[in-house]
């Protein structure tokens, strides 16, 4: 896939979902939704076996407003309304998840609902939200990248 096919599939919000990321693709992805214009958040959950540390590390590292709560309906109502950082669309890379996906399978499964259902209210706005994981985990497509 070339980098304009890469950007042109990251602008197509019906394509938008949660993906595993081949190895090695990561600055290909962040340069083409870069160039589409979109917000890009990544956040490293190398050792954050508990949702607790996940959700207070997402909240910081993805610079969510102060009134961010720490849960999981905080997370879904700051992806949902990104009035603080409007862009035509959002790309979100998580790293070393495979650490609380070990430790919490459950709390895994619960935060990809959570992504998912502000995918879903993003998309009903034609606007793409992309959420890709640095692991191949039980589930997830790999997204098609410039490989």
């Amino acid at each position: 896939m070339t980098q304009k096919n890469l950007q042109a599939l990251l602008e197509d919000s019906r394509q938008a979902g949660i993906y595993a990321l081949p190895h090695g693709d990561r600055l290909a992805l962040r340069d083409a939704a870069e160039a589409a214009g979109f917000a890009c958040f990544e956040a490293d959950l190398g050792d954050c076996g508990l949702i607790e540390g996940v959700l207070t590390r997402l909240g910081r590292q993805f610079g969510f407003p102060e009134w961010y709560g720490n849960n999981f309906d905080a997370l879904k109502d700051c992806l949902s309304d990104i009035s603080w950082r409007e862009e035509p669309g959002y790309l979100l890379i998580l790293s070393r998840a495979d650490t609380l996906q070990l430790a919490n399978a459950d709390a895994f499964r619960t935060l990809n609902e959570v992504f998912a259902a502000a995918i879903d209210a993003w998309r009903s706005q034609d606007v793409p939200m992309w959420v890709v994981y640095d692991f191949q985990a039980d589930g997830l497509a790999t997204l098609p990248t410039l490989e």
